[in-house]
């Protein structure tokens, strides 16, 4: 079953690496860092992989806060990614902080939903990728 068909495009064309992305609504450019060849005019592809878990990790804690009332503050997501090459395995840290108190059965609940989140669910989940050239 294909749930999202069609999400985003890209373009790079010249000599140097930003790639032009669209999705549905948006616009935007990927690029390398100059130390990379790149013009750094954008996030580099781990950037935005990263920035994927980020966004998907607030949007749903603060989803589910606003249904139980509880009032998080400013929700903060950290995210690195540390590939170990000798064992091709890559561990995504997160660290996740909210500006208002709360109760530790609330912060247990929140970790929960939070390892919910889709973006997290996919990228713990068993993933292949195919391709083909058109």
């Amino acid at each position: 079953m294909t749930i999202y068909e069609n999400l985003a495009s890209g373009v790079l064309e010249g000599s140097f690496y930003q790639t032009k992305i669209s999705t549905k609504n948006h616009r935007y450019v990927a690029d390398e860092s100059t130390d990379h060849g790149g013009t750094d005019t954008g996030p580099n592809p781990f950037e935005l992989l990263a920035s994927s878990l980020v966004s998907c990790t607030a949007i749903t804690l603060k989803m589910y806060a606003d249904r139980k009332g509880w009032n998080l503050g400013a929700i903060r997501v950290d995210v690195s990614i540390d590939y170990q090459r000798e064992n091709s395995r890559t561990i995504f840290n997160r660290e996740i902080s909210f500006s208002a108190a709360l109760e530790d059965t609330q912060r247990n609940r929140l970790l929960q939903i939070a390892n919910a989140c889709p973006v997290h669910r996919i990228l713990t989940s068993s993933i292949g990728v195919e391709s083909r050239l058109i």
